[in-house]
């Protein structure tokens, strides 16, 4: 078994997009870091799927200091409106991003590009060394020095880190080791995603629509097209999935509505069950937990990534402000309460009332999205915490 000189300063393990953007992050301090991720290539790792992202202003901001927009094949397409309805209810909500000061809400940009604008940057880092293909096969936590045992395809690796970031996913091998349990939700959902092209092209516009099927969302794409997201109830899963393209694109049409004219055609498309898994705890002895290891939580909204890369971004702040010492993971659990709290709350709050299909419930939304659609200044705070504005001190970290 080969084993490396020195210990690393931190590993990361998890190399898919909060992983990598967390590298990145800590670039600047010096660390000796090790990025551990089990796919095949750095491309392979989760995330790195034709899913599209809309990613808030604060991501948009921190991937550009880090250089990855710059390295993006296509650039982020502006969201510089959304509309958001309900089927039966009445009302609508149009806000615009100039009406609260701003050029753009942020950007929408394909996973699997964004992925690899992240591996390219990573693999100028001088401070990161990646392993790649290596899986985490066993681990000791419990020391004052972290042990990791590793499978390449070189054969068995031990790798030696002061501390550890667990970004691997929602079946986090790391946070079951530190024996942290999780607390768990079936929406009864999967979300299809897929890009599609309308007779009206799409022009900076976000839609939402919800129902008690679940959400469908339109995001605008580069040349007109856009990329859509649809809940599908678990008991039509199959029947969805069993469309031919021309079929789904009608029952795309059925659940959207006439918004953007004519659904023409869709792309290939894939799903996946909606599930929230929630850490019971981010943190344990010189280890914590970023992005989908700390909480998986419901696409609506679009806070998924926006709020793992913000789990990236505090731990890189705390670095900077006291380096990797012994308080480090409390403080890390400490500084990331409140913005998780209460994304979690708006993901999970939003996802159950836009589904309860009880006549309370109706009147209840109906006034608030004509209320909304009358006076949008009231949606100013949503706007701003979905845009990241009030974590703006994360910035400082770049």
């Amino acid at each position: 078994m080969h084993t490396q000189s020195a210990p690393f300063d931190l590993a990361i393990v998890g190399g898919g997009l909060v992983g990598s953007s967390l590298a990145c992050a800590l670039e600047p301090f010096g660390l000796r870091i090790a990025l551990i991720e089990a796919a095949e290539s750095a491309q392979a790792a989760s995330g790195f799927d034709q899913r599209k992202l809309a990613l808030s202003k604060l991501s948009l901001d921190a991937l550009g200091a880090f250089g990855v927009l710059g390295r993006l094949r296509q650039p982020p397409t502006a969201i510089r409106r959304i509309h958001v309805s309900r089927t039966g209810d009445f009302g609508r909500v149009l806000l615009k991003a100039d009406e609260f000061g701003h050029t753009a809400f942020g950007g929408v940009v394909l996973a699997q590009d964004l992925g690899h604008a992240l591996s390219a940057q990573v693999a100028s880092l001088k401070n990161t060394q990646r392993f790649c293909p290596a899986r985490v096969a066993a681990c000791n936590l419990a020391g004052p020095i972290a042990e990791l045992h590793l499978q390449t395809p070189e054969g068995a690796q031990l790798l030696q880190a002061r501390w550890v970031a667990a970004a691997d996913g929602t079946h986090s091998f790391i946070r079951d080791e530190l024996g942290i349990g999780t607390l768990e939700h079936d929406y009864r959902q999967s979300v299809f995603v897929c890009s599609l092209q309308a007779e009206k092209a799409s022009d900076g516009t976000a839609y939402e629509r919800f129902s008690e099927q679940g959400p469908v969302a339109l995001l605008p794409m580069a040349d007109g097209q856009y990329g859509s997201i649809c809940g599908v109830a678990e008991e039509n899963v199959q029947l969805v999935a069993d469309l031919s393209d021309a079929g789904y694109a009608d029952y795309l049409q059925q659940r959207f509505g006439w918004r953007v004219g004519k659904i023409q055609r869709v792309g290939a498309r894939s799903h996946y069950p909606l599930k929230r898994v929630l850490a019971e705890r981010i943190a344990g002895k010189h280890c914590v937990l970023l992005g989908n290891a700390a909480q998986t939580i419901h696409p609506i909204g679009a806070q998924g990534f926006n709020l793992g890369l913000r789990d990236a971004l505090g731990f890189a702040t705390l670095v900077k402000q006291h380096g990797l010492d012994d308080g480090l993971a409390e403080r890390y659990a400490q500084s990331r309460t409140e913005d998780r709290d209460r994304t979690l709350a708006f993901s999970d709050g939003l996802a159950r009332l836009t589904s309860n299909s009880s006549l309370p419930m109706h009147a209840l939304r109906s006034m608030a999205l004509s209320g909304l659609g009358l006076m949008p200044q009231w949606a100013a705070p949503m706007v701003s915490a979905a845009m990241g504005m009030r974590q703006n001190d994360l910035l400082d970290v770049i």
